[in-house]
């Protein structure tokens, strides 16, 4: 078994020589990150809901070609927020992210992305998260979110 996990882990010949090629720009403190800039186009917005939309990029795949498990828990932390986020209030607190995968996407699958707020109860929040492939409208994974917004501000 531990065998076959080291095989799995190990990169091929030409993923190693691919990445020393990979440029990553350094972000800048009050920019937009990757995940932001992408998850924001084709944004609709509305009281309790956010409704966004991706085209599976090449950088966010696995080596099976599928939309990656990690990006996927990134939306849902990333698009989750935003639904509950409020300019000028603290930030939240992320305080627990389910997800269950579903199905897979695949590389240029469009997908639509669906966030809704369940609910609050006194600074704790609730939030469910969709990612649907918008052709087929099957399911990708559905994500439940929470958070606590913290009264206090900081002075920093």
């Amino acid at each position: 078994m531990e065998k076959k996990v080291k095989e799995f882990l190990e990169l091929s010949q030409d993923e190693s020589e691919a990445v020393p090629r990979i440029v990553v720009p350094p972000q800048r403190p009050g920019t937009s990150s990757l995940y932001e800039d992408f998850a924001l186009r084709g944004i609709r917005v509305e009281p309790g809901l956010v409704v966004c939309t991706l085209k599976v990029p090449p950088r966010l795949t696995d080596r099976a070609g599928n939309l990656a498990k990690g990006a996927i828990a990134n939306i849902v932390d990333m698009v989750g927020g935003y639904v509950i986020y409020v300019e000028g209030l603290p930030m939240y607190v992320l305080v627990d992210i389910s997800i269950s995968y579903i199905s897979t996407a695949k590389l240029d699958d469009e997908l639509e992305i669906t966030s809704k707020r369940l609910g609050q109860r006194g600074a704790y929040y609730g939030a469910v998260v969709l990612l649907g492939n918008k052709a087929t409208g099957e399911i990708i994974a559905e994500g439940r979110h929470s958070m606590f917004r913290p009264r206090f501000t900081p002075k920093l």
